[in-house]
Parts: C-alpha cells; sequence; structure tokens
C-alpha cells in the first residue's frame, strides 16, 4: 500500500487491521499515529500481537533530556529483545503543552532505515515526507530495509530531529518499537513503548570578550552607526551560520538569527552571522555619539554590557589575509599580489589603474540610508564627509564613493593609483570626517 492511500477520516484503527494488504503494507512502517500520542489510534498493537516480552525501546538523546531551541538533535532510537528477529518503530515529538501540535521537524538518516511520514491533525490522508504545510504532523518509522529480518536481539535506527526555533516549554518524545519474530505474520511480535520529556536547556551567559567589540574591517574597538561590527566572546550562539536570504523580507534585514539578538546603545542591530565565538552586525542608525554599551542576547539570557566608541566614521578597508586591501577592478577581477588565493588569479595594481577599494564606516550618506535596509540601486549613496585616500604616502585621487547597491554597510571607494609609485607593497590610508584607518593595510602595485 502507498501512504498515499492510508489513513481516511472516520476510520477506526481495528478497520486496517481487517484488510490483510493493509496489514503487509506495514512491513514498510505503519501508519501515522501509532506512537502513542494520547487521541491517536495508540500504537503498534493495534495490529500486532504476541503479548509482553523481556524487551525494550529506548532514545538515546546527545543533550539528555533537554533541548535548544533551532539546534539539531542526533538521535538514535534502539529496539531490543533478546528473542526476536525483525524490528520497526515509530517516533513523533509534541508539545507536551498541545498534543496536537508538532514540536520541530524530523529528517531521516542517510542508511535507508527511517523515512518520514506525514499527516493532518484531522488524519484524512497521509504521505511520505517532505512534509507540505498542509500536513504538519510528522512520524519518523522504518523502512523496509530497516527491518533488517534474521538480525538478532536489536536493532538501532538513527535520525534527526530539530527542536522549534524558540522556546515551546518542555516536548513529549513518544515512541513505539516492534520486535517481531519475523514470520510475516502480525503473530508472536512484542510492542514496546516509551516516552521522555525534554525541557529546553538553560542556556550559559553569554560573555562578550574585554575589548570584543570592534570594527569588523579595522578590528579597532570604534564603530560608526550603519558599519559592520564584530563581537567576539564565548557562548555567543548555540549555531554557526550566516542569514538567509528568506531572512530578509523586503530589503529589511533580520535583528535575530536562531535566538540570538544585539543591542548597541539599547537598539537592535543587525545581525549578518552567528558563531559560539563571534557575531558579525550592522549597527543601527544612532547619532549619541561617544561610549556606547553593546550587549549580547542568546536563548533569553543576555550578556554584561561590553563598552565600545561610537564615532561619526570609523573608515577601514577590509582585508585579504589580515594584510591586503580588499580591492578590485570595474570587471571585478581581483586586485592584489600574484598566487595570494589558491584557484583564484589576483594581479597586482599598475600605476594609474583605477581600483575599487572596499571598507565599511566611512559614516552618513546622500541621500541618507537607514540602517538595517539593503540599499537601493537609484540615486547611489555617497558618503556625505568624502574620503580622502593615501597609497604609498601619495594622495590617490578618489573617482567616486558610495554604498555598494543591494547591500548594506558596504562601501565602494573607486582611486586612481597614483603614478609616481615604485613595485611593491605599498600602504593604503583613508581619512574621513578627521578619522584615519590604521596602519598595516598594503596594496600591491607592479608596473
Amino acid at each position: 500500500m502507498e501512504h498515499s492511500k492510508k489513513i481516511t477520516l472516520g476510520k477506526a484503527a481495528v478497520v486496517l487491521c481487517a484488510i490483510p494488504i493493509l496489514i503487509y503494507a506495514y512491513a514498510e512502517g505503519p501508519d501515522a499515529g501509532l506512537s502513542g500520542v494520547p487521541g491517536e489510534f495508540g500504537t503498534c498493537t493495534v495490529c500486532h500481537s504476541g503479548g509482553s516480552g523481556s524487551g525494550s525501546v529506548s532514545v538515546a538523546f546527545p543533550s539528555g533530556l533537554t533541548y535548544t531551541p533551532g539546534v539539531t538533535q542526533h538521535l538514535v532510537v534502539t529496539v531490543a529483545d533478546p528473542a526476536q528477529r525483525r524490528w520497526g518503530f515509530q517516533l513523533t515529538a509534541r508539545q507536551a503543552s498541545s498534543t496536537s501540535t508538532m514540536a520541530g521537524t524530523l529528517t531521516p538518516g542517510s542508511d535507508g532505515y527511517t523515512q518520514v511520514v506525514c499527516t493532518q491533525t484531522a488524519f484524512q490522508t497521509e504521505a511520505l515526507g517532505p512534509c507540505p504545510a498542509s500536513m504538519p504532523l510528522q512520524y519518523i518509522e522504518h523502512t523496509w530495509n530497516g527491518t533488517r529480518n534474521g538480525q538478532r536481539n536489536s536493532a538501532t535506527f538513527a535520525f534527526d530531529w530539530a527542536p522549534p526555533s524558540t522556546d515551546v516549554g518542555n516536548i513529549t518524545i513518544y515512541v513505539v518499537g516492534n520486535a517481531a519474530n519475523g514470520d510475516g505474520s502480525t503473530g508472536g511480535d512484542h510492542i514496546y513503548t516509551n516516552r521522555y520529556t525534554l525541557s529546553v536547556a538553560q542556556a550559559n551567559k553569554p560573555t562578550i570578550s574585554q575589548n570584543g567589540v570592534v570594527n569588523a574591517a579595522s578590528f579597532q574597538p570604534v564603530i560608526t552607526a550603519g558599519s559592520w561590527v564584530t563581537i567576539t566572546g564565548t557562548n555567543l550562539a548555540g549555531t554557526t551560520r550566516s542569514w538567509r536570504s528568506d531572512e530578509i523580507v523586503n530589503g529589511a534585514l533580520p535583528t535575530q538569527l536562531d535566538n540570538v539578538s544585539v543591542t548597541i546603545d539599547s537598539q537592535p542591530a543587525y545581525v549578518a552571522y552567528i558563531s559560539p565565538t563571534q557575531i558579525n552586525v550592522q549597527a543601527p542608525s544612532d547619532n549619541n555619539l561617544g561610549p556606547v554599551q553593546v550587549q549580547v542576547t542568546y536563548n533569553g539570557v543576555t550578556s554584561d554590557p561590553a563598552t565600545v566608541q561610537l564615532q561619526t566614521t570609523s573608515p577601514a578597508f577590509f582585508l585579504w589575509n589580515g594584510k591586503y586591501t580588499v580591492a578590485t577592478r570595474a570587471d571585478y577581477s581581483l586586485v592584489g599580489p600574484a598566487g595570494l588565493f589558491q584557484g583564484l588569479t589576483t594581479t597586482p595594481a599598475k600605476p594609474g589603474d583605477t581600483i575599487i577599494l572596499w571598507g565599511t564606516g566611512f559614516g552618513q550618506t546622500t541621500p541618507a540610508v537607514p540602517a538595517g535596509q539593503q540599499v537601493p540601486a537609484s540615486p547611489l549613496a555617497a558618503p556625505a564627509n568624502a574620503p580622502t585616500v593615501t597609497i604609498g604616502g601619495a594622495a590617490a585621487q578618489v573617482v567616486g564613493a558610495a554604498l555598494t547597491p543591494g547591500q548594506a554597510g558596504l562601501y565602494q571607494i573607486a582611486v586612481t593609483v597614483p603614478t609616481t609609485l615604485p613595485d611593491g607593497d605599498q600602504p593604503v590610508v583613508v581619512q574621513s570626517a578627521g578619522f584615519q584607518s590604521p596602519s598595516g593595510v598594503f596594496l600591491t602595485v607592479q608596473k
């Protein structure tokens, strides 16, 4: 029987057992609703019989009986019985406060022993996963190959469970195991049930390192409204990832990823990247210059404040390999010493070339573009404080400067390389509104 043709509303589970073709289909995996959730069809005893055995069904949880919202766990179900030789199971996760509400998502393992079955809360129909929004209830269970006929004593089933992305209170895991005798009938089989209650893990308090709030390009402890900021520390997040395109809605950038958020001067920052030890954010729009406080909140627990200097500008160019300014030509070919990156072509700048330097911290623009929004394509938003650039101590003509359309907080500064420069690594310095970028940044020049 195909899963898409199973349960219809109003059919009792006992009716299914009266139809031989349906019983035979259970070797492929049981119908939805047989994992022991109160108010559903019960367990596999609906169709399998054989009395009680001396076995068990259990689930191994890598984080103990806790979950961290949005953090995937790799679960292992073990069905054990010394007298049996064929194996099956079904498991689901529900909010403890509402047994009809699914808690998270289930993903089969890669060994072909497990599959996901989906259905509606009213159990009209069911289908194999991935589950559409119209079928919110998920069950993970064995496949035909997963039954492993002839294997003695026990069998394990491994798969992933991603809890809800927010704290939903306690979660109950319902699981049923079938230790069968492998004779092809529904008799002589032993059915075991278990349930587990998981509470949300108490997150360790996020801690920002000393001098752990810096300009993301210069790594200096000075930032600017709308600039990119790097925060380092411990327990800052439980996952490592950048924002996804679907998290930018109508050009608005997200203020939290996986229960991680940041405030700068008590205003929400825009979170682009998270990891346990580093977060990258765009600073919010703010005219309150001077020392401001920065705090990280993870899973509802907020760090002690760190202090950083907020300036009108904090100009800096992003770096390659911690030394060379990120630079391209108008065709986006990479400017740098030959061999800078394996597998990529980088060529030095020539005196007289016009190149683009990429940076952050150049302050307000004309027209103004608020932080937290992707930059519109037109009109170009030029820095209100025109930057000046020197290369190798010589003034470089600034051909143009603007925020990058479609991005946020990322400036392009187009300059002409002075014609008088000798070959070699030449220091690059940019100034804006009286503030200067740090030393130690270079551009490779070669005639």
